[in-house]
């Protein structure tokens, strides 16, 4: 083993691993407002921003070469509903947020989500029927809706 780690080139090919700001998503709370940084109880040192300061906050990102950001919203509890339909509203929180993030700054990878829960009142990751089951194909169907 000593032997292959004599020459330079040998020790690059094999060390495990090797992490670059490339390898790098940098995950982002949305929530409502203007001006709006809001920390995280449960996460100290991460904050919840609103539209602009994410802005401010992807022009960091890039400046550091993090090449991508994973957007998470916060969702209002008026805007919950048994059918998810915040999650493929045009004008929602998370669609807002990609459409401002990419006229500023199309050169950077944006991740969303696809997932229910954030958008569901019962907090579940699917819609529900009467007897408080998952209906998949129906989920589905939104599932497709928000991707698009």
């Amino acid at each position: 083993m000593r032997r292959m780690r004599r020459d330079e080139f040998s020790r690059r090919l094999m060390r495990e691993t090797r992490l670059t700001a490339d390898d790098l998503i940098y995950p982002v709370f949305v929530h409502e407002g203007e001006g709006r940084r809001a920390p995280v109880a449960s996460m100290p040192g991460i904050e919840r921003l609103s539209i602009d300061e994410l802005l401010r906050e992807a022009e960091r990102c890039l400046g550091l070469g993090i090449p991508a950001l994973a957007l998470f919203p916060v969702t209002h509890a008026e805007c919950k509903s048994d059918d998810a339909r915040e999650a493929y509203n045009p004008d929602g929180l998370a669609q807002r947020s990609v459409r401002a993030i990419k006229e500023a700054f199309p050169e950077l990878g944006v991740i969303t989500d696809v997932a229910l829960d954030p958008f569901t009142r019962h907090g579940q990751d699917g819609l529900l029927d009467a007897h408080g089951y998952v209906v998949n194909d129906e989920t589905v169907e939104v599932l497709v809706r928000q991707a698009l």
